[in-house]
């Protein structure tokens, strides 16, 4: 039988392992139990994507995304530092990355960026290595508020951290869709010409409805833990659907779920109203 002191011990000890979070839980301090992570959650990352080295999706993707900038600004149609709507978004970009890094520990080495491409596409991406775009379609046309974004950016983002592009990648090369990039990939020849395929391969490759879900539920995690309300995942999907009328924006990429997306924001919120209230708590 434990002793009254033993037991005020094991208490202590759990109240103080709570208090740790995540990282305690990972490592299953003393006693031999382990406290749940505290979150939504989903499955590991697919084996799919270790056919295709990481450092080498980053690097096609940090020289895509640098040629997308170049090409808009000589456009003019790269918004500069200093608008408003810039700052805005790099503003809450800061307070999602430092809670990326559980997801991923590559992220902590990316070189992040956050651009707005004047377009009046409703989209927006981030690309493998923490590239950021957004439309000012998106945000002008859906009239988004702060925690909208940061719904929207915390998808995207939660795509890199998943890796979903390298996995898809990875697929394409084991199912012999794609042989040659597949090839290039696992070795066979490492040109920059060759990277540069990579990056083109980037922005066509389309997320099934897994990825999507897995995005949804990532996202709205990464946006509370930040302080942003991940109830906005409502309103958000409701203006993309008003927007859409009947027929899917480019950024629900090749599924139509809203309704769907919805259902699941709603039943995963009570994993995440702790995280949001939290974060607003210590404000």
């Amino acid at each position: 039988m434990e002793t009254s002191a033993n037991s005020l011990n094991r208490r202590a000890l759990l109240r103080q392992t709570a208090r740790w979070g995540c990282a305690a839980c990972a490592a299953g301090v003393g006693h031999g139990f382990a406290l749940a992570r505290e979150g939504v959650e989903v499955g590991k990352n697919s084996k799919f994507a270790k056919l295709v080295p990481a450092d080498q999706v980053e690097q096609a993707a940090a020289q895509q995304y640098q040629k997308m900038m170049q090409d808009a600004a000589a456009q003019n149609a790269l918004l500069p530092a200093d608008h408003p709507q810039t700052k805005r978004l790099r503003a809450i970009a800061q307070k999602i990355i430092p809670f990326s890094y559980e997801w991923n520990p590559r992220a902590k080495n990316w070189q992040w960026a956050v651009n707005i491409l004047n377009s009046n596409q409703i989209n927006a991406f981030c690309m493998p290595g923490g590239k950021i775009a957004f439309y000012t379609g998106i945000l002008e046309q859906l009239k988004l508020t702060d925690d909208e974004v940061a719904m929207i950016m915390g998808h995207e983002v939660a795509h890199a951290l998943r890796e979903h592009a390298r996995e898809r990648m990875g697929k394409s090369a084991a199912t012999n869709i794609g042989l040659n990039l597949g090839a290039q990939l696992l070795g066979l020849g490492n040109t920059g010409a060759q990277i540069a395929n990579m990056g083109g391969q980037l922005l066509s490759l389309k997320f099934g409805r897994e990825d999507e879900s897995e995005a949804d539920l990532v996202g709205m995690e990464l946006a509370a833990r930040a302080g942003y309300n991940p109830r906005a995942g409502v309103t958000l999907w409701q203006k993309m659907g008003a927007a859409s009328k009947g027929a899917p924006p480019q950024f629900l990429s090749t599924h139509p779920s809203g309704p769907t997306r919805i259902k699941d924001i709603e039943a995963n919120l009570p994993k995440v109203d702790p995280l949001f209230r939290r974060a607003t708590a210590q404000k």
